[in-house]
């Protein structure tokens, strides 16, 4: 049941360490309030250490890299990895640019990621150390469909046997993985895709996950991204005569506000490979 991992992070409520983009920082840190959990935002490198030992997890994201975020990331991300915290990777635009590409390949490398989320291209990328990726969204080339679903299934698995940890590609079908077996998720709308930051939003919700669930990682990885997909179903049948995107983002922390552990397991639509 993928239900009570939604529970058991509003029971805990744990408190999350996020060094993620200004873009879609309020929006992280309120559908992590929505989920149950609790936002801490710090990016300076003098401050990061203490910030991240009294937090359950950190939510590294590489969507607006500076230099002192960058080193705030290999700083807070070494002492959650000596504390063993959950530490979660969202390689954010990886094969865009070759710094994105750079720090993400060497967070990789340097750090022990529980889970890494991102998009087709980007978790390529990081396998390859290069690419193409346009922006944040995956290219259309790199998409996973129901035709390449064989493909990409036994891609996350083997992503994950190699970095050692639980792999999720999030897009029109979402795969979440370990290296012997994967979820396939089929929640979500397509206009969720209108709205900056979902993403962003769902791995700072992963970690909460993640944290509050600790002796069942990837089961807790797949509630989150069934509880972000479900959202934004629930959040479309609420839509009104006259919203936009504005408030679908506002009707999707709303819809995980309101989730509970029955929901959850009545929506999530997924299989197991």
């Amino acid at each position: 049941m993928l239900g009570n991992c939604i529970d058991n992070v509003r029971a805990a409520a744990p408190l999350v360490h996020n060094i993620t983009n200004y873009v879609t920082v309020n929006d992280v840190a309120n559908i992590l309030l929505a989920c149950g959990g609790s936002p801490i935002m710090s990016d300076e490198p003098d401050d990061v250490e203490d910030i991240t030992s009294i937090c359950g997890g950190l939510c590294i994201n590489i969507g607006t890299l500076n230099q002192q975020s960058m080193e705030g990331m290999f700083r807070a991300g070494k002492k959650a990895n000596e504390l063993g915290h959950i530490l979660l990777l969202d390689p954010v635009g990886a094969g865009a640019s070759t710094l994105r590409t750079d720090t993400a390949v060497r967070l990789a490398e340097e750090l022990r990621f529980d889970a890494i989320r991102g998009n087709i291209s980007e978790i390529r990328t990081l396998a390859q150390g290069s690419g193409t990726t346009r922006g944040v969204d995956a290219d259309l080339a790199d998409a996973v469909t129901e035709e390449n679903l064989e493909e990409a299934v036994a891609f996350v698995k083997n992503f994950a046997k190699k970095d050692g940890c639980i792999a999720a590609v999030t897009g029109a079908i979402d795969l979440v993985g370990d290296q012997s077996t994967c979820y396939v998720i089929r929640n979500g709308r397509p206009e969720m895709a209108k709205i900056t930051g979902t993403g962003c939003q769902l791995s700072a919700v992963m970690t909460a996950f993640l944290v509050a669930n600790p002796q069942e990682k990837l089961k807790a990885a797949a509630a989150a991204v069934c509880a972000m997909g479900l959202a934004g179903e629930l959040a479309w049948k609420r839509m009104q005569e006259g919203d936009g995107n504005a408030a679908y983002r506002n009707r999707i922390i709303d819809a995980v506000y309101n989730m509970d552990g029955n929901e959850l397991e009545k929506g999530a639509n997924y299989e197991v490979r």
